[in-house]
C-alpha cells in the first residue's frame, strides 16, 4: 500500500517522484508536474537584489536556450516574495542584457505546501 502523503513526511526519497506543488511565481501559476515531460534544473538562491545572486542569475539566463535545446527548464527559488522577484529581475533586465524566460518562485508558497491532491 502506498504511504499517504502528511505534512511532516511530503519530502521524496531517492528514486520516487517529488509531491506535487503550485506556486505563484514571476511567471504565473506554475505547477511541479508542469515539467513532467523535461529535466528540471530546480536551484535556489539566497536573497534577491545582491551581488552573488545576480551573477549567478544572469549566468543561468545566458545558458537557457541551450539548456532548453536539449529539453532542461529552469526553476529558481528563493526565500523573497514574488512581488521581490519581479522587482528584482526587471532591475537586471534594465541595466543588463539579459532576459529571464524562465520563472522564480518564493519559497514559502511552493515546497512548504505541496498539492496533497
Amino acid at each position: 500500500m502506498a504511504e499517504e502523503i502528511t505534512s511532516t513526511n511530503w519530502l521524496p526519497r531517492l528514486n520516487e517522484p517529488a509531491p506535487d506543488f503550485e506556486a505563484v511565481t514571476t511567471h504565473g501559476v506554475v505547477r511541479l508536474s508542469d515539467f513532467r515531460d523535461s529535466w528540471l534544473i530546480l536551484f535556489s538562491h539566497p536573497a534577491d537584489f545582491t551581488p552573488v545572486c545576480t551573477t549567478e542569475f544572469i549566468a543561468f539566463a545566458e545558458i537557457y536556450p541551450e539548456l532548453q535545446k536539449r529539453g532542461v527548464e529552469l526553476l529558481g527559488l528563493s526565500i523573497d516574495s514574488v512581488y521581490s522577484h519581479i522587482a528584482w529581475v526587471r532591475n537586471i533586465e534594465e541595466k543588463q542584457v539579459s532576459r529571464f524566460h524562465f520563472p522564480l518562485l518564493p519559497i514559502s508558497t511552493a515546497l512548504l505546501r505541496p498539492n496533497m491532491a
